[in-house]
């Protein structure tokens, strides 16, 4: 049996998750967490096969929460579930020691395939990804500006296009507003850019957000 942590502050999604895996055999939800604390606290006190982890949670967002469980557990099997495009968020993830990622648009017809490829030790990304990553390999022109960024400042960079200034943009990372505004000065000047007008711009243009935290 395939034990799984889910951690999602929805309640509706962790109740549909936990019934849809409970239509299977071989999977079960055994543990829900509803935010990036909890799920630290969860994943400390017990052992479970797969972590399914949304990136979009209050007090801490997924993608801190999977970097922090990475140095603590980096043997943990997370699968990041979330309604970010793939496109934009899943290498990132990836990088930093997540085993999949899917939307949860595809959920419904790709979440128990990833789970049971995660559990066998492999990595699954969707087919939809996969081609889109195959065909970066032909791409002639340089890289887009924002793959410049480190994590943190493409994460504070796509909080800006939200229309987030810069005090809820601290609040939301738990960081001081001196510090989110040093990270906007080092962020425009990497894309040289001069304005956080410019910033929500770009953003948009380059579609680096399709949903709302």
């Amino acid at each position: 049996m395939i034990s799984v942590l889910v951690a999602d502050d929805h309640p509706i999604v962790r109740r549909g998750l936990r019934s849809t895996l409970g239509e299977t055999p071989d999977i079960r939800v055994v543990e829900e967490a509803v935010d990036g604390p909890d799920m630290l606290k969860k994943a400390r006190g017990g052992s479970f096969d797969i972590i399914l982890l949304d990136l979009s949670m209050p007090g801490m967002s997924g993608f801190d929460v999977l970097k922090q469980l990475m140095i603590e557990q980096p043997e943990s099997r997370v699968l990041i579930l979330s309604t970010f495009s793939e496109k934009q968020y899943a290498i990132r993830c990836l990088r930093a020691g997540a085993r999949g990622y899917l939307t949860k648009e595809s959920a419904a017809t790709e979440l128990v395939l990833a789970i049971r490829r995660v559990h066998q030790g492999r990595k699954y990304v969707s087919s939809s990804l996969a081609e889109h990553l195959v065909g970066e390999i032909d791409i002639k022109f340089d890289k887009p500006l924002h793959e410049a960024l480190s994590d943190r400042e493409f994460q504070i960079l796509c909080l800006f296009g939200q229309g987030k200034n810069v005090t809820e943009i601290a609040k939301i990372l738990n960081l001081s507003v001196p510090t989110i505004s040093t990270y906007r000065s080092r962020i425009l000047n990497k894309m040289n850019l001069e304005t956080t007008a410019h910033l929500i711009v770009y953003v948009i243009e380059h579609r680096l957000i399709e949903t709302n935290l």
